[in-house]
């Protein structure tokens, strides 16, 4: 499979738009109050930061009450980890981090949850349900599988190329961007994000075909 598939097999398409550019990111003076716990601070630090992260959530999601239950609970984290901040770099790889944790509970949860109130398909009213309407329960099936392939795909890359996939893949960044919030090269960025791919579609195999 070429990069492009595996771009576009990442996730589904955000209804926000997601801010990539840096024009708003917050200056160090700001960023050093956020690491203090500032309350003025971190208020402009959430309202600056709140639909990158709600964008990123979203796409690695792909439900709105869930992303908004994600995104909260990022900025929960930030505000019990604020002093770990480096106010030297641009703080979206951190809140990438973040919200990539956020989300990876959050499948786990649901995994379980799944688990726990699973009933057997079989049962002709279950089997009925689910096979009306215009819905088609074994294309369902198999694009939640996908999913859930990509997903633990993603969380298995090294963390460097893990970050690559989800600055610029689903939090919309440029590669120009992640390599100034990364203190890195841009052709180091690009090359970066190409053996994420790479490492991508050696793991996925036919899976996104």
């Amino acid at each position: 499979m070429d990069h492009a598939g595996e771009r576009e097999a990442l996730a589904p398409p955000s209804p926000v738009p997601v801010k990539g550019e840096f024009a708003r990111a917050l200056d160090r003076a700001t960023l050093e109050r956020v690491a203090a716990r500032d309350p003025a601070a971190l208020a402009t630090f959430f309202e600056t930061y709140f639909d990158r992260v709600y964008g990123l959530v979203f796409r690695m999601l792909g439900d709105r009450t869930q992303a908004e239950d994600a995104t909260a609970d990022v900025f929960l984290k930030v505000h019990r980890s604020a002093d770990r901040l480096d106010p030297a770099r641009d703080p979206m790889p951190w809140l990438a981090t973040i919200a990539a944790n956020s989300c990876r509970d959050l499948w786990r949860s649901g995994a379980e949850k799944m688990r726990r109130t699973a009933v057997q398909v079989d049962d002709p009213a279950v089997r009925d349900r689910l096979t009306t309407g215009t819905n088609d329960p074994e294309r369902d099936a198999l694009v939640r599988e996908r999913e859930d392939h990509v997903r633990a795909a993603v969380e298995a890359l090294p963390e460097d190329l893990r970050q690559s996939v989800l600055l610029y893949d689903y939090a919309g960044l440029s590669h120009e961007d992640i390599a100034k919030s990364l203190g890195v090269t841009h052709d180091a960025a690009r090359k970066r994000h190409s053996r994420a791919l790479a490492a991508l579609g050696r793991a996925l195999g036919d899976t996104l075909r």
